[in-house]
């Protein structure tokens, strides 16, 4: 009997319990940590409750006027309480002259719930909170010749940078709202895609990101989320990006998420607003 009810408790510790409620677990933002589309939330990926474990695999599309933006990776979700993450990030161009750009990023991700919890404390306004770090090593420039091949040619000081920042979350389940606030201190020019640092500034400054979602229903949400940037590098005006979203969540195996985006300028030799389409499919427990 010991030893079946060993064997029993054994079993039930491997097997992901998708504890929470659907849609509170986010989805995979395009750096790959939990949370919106462009913003990481203090939420720690996965289905999987303190007494268990939750992953995912995602895909994401970005399309402008000029330039496209491919992330994949995965993301796992300890106890709710601890996400590890990896993803990688390739960045091409469409129009002339950057019409054979290509850049790839890698990037990995640790977050770590601090206080609270978005569902359970309904009757305090203390939100949930978490910090994090995101490792990012940018692998060179492709596709425009020997005279360019490093974001270093750019004006970055550096192709390898962190990222460190401390989200808060808070969920209102009467009024189906959830509201967040990042606070992330970088040196990142375009995520890290053109590197760090630059030749207007090199020191690490704090960036403050923030989304709202609407829960329509318990598998429909809307919402809109703003992150500031900083301006490092002369040849790139470096614009805050925006986002306007609807995500579905069918199950908890599986959101599709379809937002408006603006990017603003990217580089000097494009000069224009870039707005478009942003698309990201998530599969996991």
């Amino acid at each position: 009997m010991a030893l079946t009810s060993a064997t029993a408790s054994a079993q039930s510790a491997m097997t992901p319990d998708m504890g929470k409620l659907m849609a509170t677990a986010g989805v995979v933002q395009v750096e790959g940590a939990g949370g919106g589309g462009l913003v990481p939330w203090a939420t720690i990926t996965g289905y999987g409750s303190r007494d268990s474990y939750g992953a995912n695999v995602h895909y994401t599309y970005v399309g402008t006027q000029d330039y496209k933006l491919a992330s994949y990776g995965v993301a796992v979700g300890i106890a709710d309480r601890v996400e590890l993450s990896v993803a990688r990030q390739r960045f091409t161009g469409s129009l002339a002259p950057l019409n054979n750009l290509r850049i790839d990023q890698d990037i990995y991700g640790v977050k770590v719930k601090l206080a609270g919890d978005i569902v359970y404390d309904q009757d305090t306004w203390m939100p949930q909170l978490a910090a994090g770090v995101m490792v990012k090593r940018n692998n060179g420039i492709g596709g425009l010749g020997a005279a360019l091949t490093n974001v270093k040619d750019l004006g970055a000081k550096s192709d390898s940078g962190i990222d460190y920042y401390l989200a808060a979350t808070k969920l209102f389940l009467d009024q189906s709202l959830l509201l967040n606030a990042t606070v992330r201190a970088t040196k990142a020019n375009q995520m890290g895609i053109l590197g760090f640092g630059g030749d207007k500034n090199d020191r690490y400054q704090a960036m403050l990101e923030s989304s709202v979602a609407y829960l329509l229903n318990r598998q429909w949400v809307v919402g809109a989320e703003y992150r500031m940037k900083p301006r490092n590098l002369a040849v790139d005006n470096e614009k805050d990006y925006y986002d306007a979203f609807v995500a579905w969540f069918p199950s908890k195996n599986l959101s599709l998420t379809l937002a408006y985006v603006s990017l603003g300028d990217i580089t000097i030799y494009n000069p224009k607003r870039q707005d478009g389409v942003y698309l990201s499919v998530q599969a996991g427990f």
